[in-house]
């Protein structure tokens, strides 16, 4: 496959037929809408020649809650190795709490899909936001621990979970071993059932690194008692922050750099988003707040508006500039140019595969270059969990 980027003057006609490809294979790679209307500096997606083999392993793993469309889910678990639903939740007695909305729907698609579907655990307060009391409470009482780990172990046989993502955030600096400890138990008393523990990993530099959100995350001690971990190398352009890119290359990198120095390569997914942000401008501090857009949204505002998409070499990112209702507006998101260069990290490295937050609005172009540059991988017989409980192997 190619990428294309538009300039002045062309059309889908005319990029068909200089490239020698068909209208249709342009339109249904990048999800264009009829009349197929263009934006310079637009990156397309384009099918040339014979399909690659590509050679390189990588696990895709898709974050998605349990309120994700039947249509989008099924348009994505083809490219998927496991499926995480977002997310259970638990008291401070260790009770595990399941989501609002049913999720078995998921776990079935997943499973006829041959794609592992996989419980996240985090710790949610009453207000639907990360509750680090919740996790001292559990990490430092072993009769919690016990009563978390037996509920984890019934809802995975009863619903046909295939493995645990635990995905706990903000925790304090004192609880930085008990984190680690708690997350080798789960292995420990999961493991003998043949049930993968993965963790979730605040996007770090170093040992030392200061703030709430990574002092608590020991990477050398998660890495040893996870089989996998995630790096969650996104949210640097977020919601309450300056524009710029959600995840530019250049800091997702240092956190490459540093993780394989504590953690063995094999055992990293990198992060990957699926969204982009949309700013009103003056940004103002503690005043300011972007709003999420999926990637086909961002280009179709660059179109409506009338204005140029621009590439920043140094974050290698997408972003614009347009004006509405006398508001000028900053966009940064993902394309397949970003999205290239963020899957050239795994070869490089060694890494073991990637995680996507979040899967929940369809972008076709990442997922066709992903397949173009990787052998997905799946899960061995998902097929068998298909009629109930697991018994331990």
């Amino acid at each position: 496959m190619e990428i294309y980027v538009v300039k002045s003057g062309d059309t889908v006609d005319s990029i068909a037929e200089s490239y020698g490809i068909s209208v249709s294979s342009i339109i249904y790679n990048n999800q264009l809408t009829y009349p197929y209307p263009l934006a310079i500096g637009q990156a397309l997606l384009l099918s040339e020649g014979a399909k690659n083999a590509p050679s390189y392993p990588a696990w895709v793993n898709g974050y998605a809650y349990p309120f994700i469309e039947q249509s989008v889910l099924n348009e994505t678990l083809p490219y998927l190795s496991s499926l995480s639903v977002f997310s259970y939740g638990f008291t401070t007695e260790g009770e595990l709490l399941p989501p609002a909305l049913g999720d078995e729907f998921m776990i079935r698609s997943a499973l006829m899909a041959g794609v592992r579907p996989v419980l996240t655990l985090t710790p949610f307060g009453a207000d639907g936001n990360f509750n680090n009391y919740l996790i001292t409470s559990l990490v430092n009482n072993e009769a919690a621990k016990e009563n978390l780990l037996s509920g984890l172990l019934s809802t995975l046989q009863e619903k046909g979970f295939q493995g645990v993502d635990i995905d706990f955030e903000y925790i304090l600096p004192e609880d930085r071993v008990p984190f680690a400890d708690f997350v080798g138990d789960v292995r420990s008393f999961l493991s003998p059932y043949g049930y993968h523990v993965s963790v979730a990993l605040a996007p770090k530099t170093s040992d030392d690194q200061a703030g709430l959100l990574y002092e608590g995350k020991d990477y050398r001690l998660l890495g040893e008692a996870a089989d996998s971990v995630l790096l969650m190398t996104y949210e640097w352009g977020y919601t309450y922050g300056p524009p710029m890119a959600v995840a530019p290359i250049n800091r997702v990198r240092e956190v490459v750099d540093y993780a394989v120095t504590r953690i063995s390569p094999d055992k990293i997914d990198l992060g990957i988003p699926n969204y982009g942000y949309d700013w009103t401008l003056p940004y103002v501090s503690g005043t300011s707040k972007a709003t999420t857009v999926s990637n086909s949204e961002a280009v179709r505002l660059a179109i409506e508006s009338g204005v140029s998409i621009r590439f920043d070499e140094t974050a290698m990112s997408p972003f614009f500039q347009y004006e509405k209702d006398g508001q000028l507006h900053e966009v940064w998101f993902e394309d397949v140019r970003s999205y290239r260069e963020k899957f050239s990290l795994l070869p490089q490295y060694g890494l073991r595969g990637m995680g996507y937050w979040q899967i929940m609005r369809f972008f076709r172009p990442n997922w066709l270059l992903l397949e173009d540059t990787f052998r997905i991988q799946k899960p061995e017989q998902p097929g068998s969990y298909l009629s109930g409980s697991i018994l331990p192997k």
